[in-house]
């Protein structure tokens, strides 16, 4: 079931006062409750797939039969531009004022075109969206659709016959003057009227009409085909998607039915929160278990440290001032370089310069093609040392070195 709020927008100018005649149903089909509110006083509809449907009330419509030229896209600046030339001489006001809208699956030939004031229109969306209650499709009130109806609607002193089916969409006073206006309809055509003008239409058609509501025709409206939200009004599916998941969203964290999920969301949520500060903490134990270990051997092994602030960094300090006093040779002297060297140097290269600058060995004068570099390179590599071609010459340092 998909629950629907069908909103009638009235052809009077749109303010913020404006109130709004709506039938809700909570099943797109039955009326559940209907009445007039200011925009954000408007029910919302509710469930999955819950759509807010304006409806333009026949007043507000004019009704084009075009012929649709060939080769231009629905929906697009070129076949506005082309229903705009069409409709220019048929139209009381200028066409850049207007809102047009194909009838759906239209295609080249004869379609009809549904024209409104755009303003007027973009009000009234603009007003249902600050109220949180944006239209995900717009439909007109009556259709040029079908073998033709007819219609008694409004108030007794502002009542309308309107003439509706394939021939058009006609709206006329309900008087005797409009009669001779109408078109011919079938015989079993439906005549309804509302319940407020009933008895003035029988007696002026001189025959029983079948009784309907406002909300009813409304919600029927809804169901139809038609979408007059075309070109700069366009609803594309990606957002009507994102109004419905929005109204889902609304809907779930609003619904009753929907608390014990909220409260099992919350709680899972919690737990995991929990789960993870608890690893978080494990962590932050095992790594400052870690770090006291060090700074242990650190201060056992060279006990004249007694302020520890970087331990793997005093530690090699502490060990090559070890070494030095010992005389014993660290792999960045100059004689284990120059050894290193000495064995992955090709046959026959003798370097013209060395120099030994801060536990890095420059050479000089090796004139290595790629493939040898890259062959002295590797063996550097496997004895611990890396080696760097800079400008003519070649350096050399062991791997660890900073």
């Amino acid at each position: 079931m998909m629950s629907t709020l069908a909103v009638l927008l009235p052809p009077e100018p749109i303010g913020p006062a404006t109130e709004f005649a709506y039938a809700l149903s909570a099943d797109g089909r039955s009326v559940q409750s209907h009445g007039e509110a200011p925009a954000a006083l408007l029910p919302l509809p509710r469930g999955a797939g819950a759509e807010v449907v304006a409806v333009v009330p026949v007043q507000a419509l004019s009704w084009h039969r075009v012929e649709l030229p060939r080769g231009v896209a629905a929906g697009t600046p070129r076949l506005r531009a082309a229903l705009e030339g069409v409709l220019e001489e048929r139209l009381l006001d200028e066409p850049e004022a207007l809102h047009f809208a194909l009838q759906p699956k239209a295609a080249a030939g004869e379609a009809w075109v549904a024209a409104c004031d755009r303003s007027w229109l973009q009000r009234a969306l603009q007003l249902l969206e600050a109220a949180d209650r944006p239209a995900t499709r717009i439909v007109p009130e009556f259709t040029p659709e079908g073998s033709g109806a007819l219609f008694a609607v409004g108030e007794p002193e502002r009542a309308l016959l309107v003439s509706a089916g394939e021939g058009g969409v006609l709206w006329l006073p309900l008087g005797a003057a409009s009669l001779p206006l109408l078109p011919a309809l079938p015989e079993d055509a439906p005549r309804v009227a509302e319940p407020a003008v009933a008895a003035l239409a029988e007696q002026l058609l001189q025959t029983k009409l079948e009784l309907e509501q406002p909300p009813q025709r409304w919600l029927r409206a809804a169901q139809s085909a038609w979408d007059l939200a075309q070109f700069e009004f366009a609803s594309t599916g990606r957002t009507r998607a994102f109004k419905k998941l929005a109204a889902g969203w609304a809907d779930w964290v609003r619904a009753p039915q929907w608390r014990p999920a909220r409260w099992a969301a919350v709680l899972l949520v919690a737990a995991n929160l929990l789960g993870l500060n608890a690893w978080a903490w494990k962590e932050r134990s095992a790594l400052a278990g870690k770090r006291e270990a060090m700074q242990k051997v650190l201060t056992t092994t060279f006990p004249s440290v007694k302020v520890v602030v970087d331990a793997p960094v005093q530690m090699e300090r502490e060990v090559a001032a070890l070494r030095l006093r010992s005389g014993m040779a660290s792999g960045r002297d100059f004689e284990a370089l120059l050894a290193a060297l000495g064995a992955a140097v090709p046959p026959g290269r003798t370097p013209a310069a060395l120099e030994y600058s801060g536990g890095e060995l420059r050479v000089r004068g090796l004139a290595l093609v790629p493939d040898e570099f890259s062959a002295l390179a590797a063996n550097l590599k496997a004895q611990g040392y890396a080696a760097q071609l800079q400008g003519d010459g070649l350096v050399v340092r062991a791997e660890d070195a900073r």
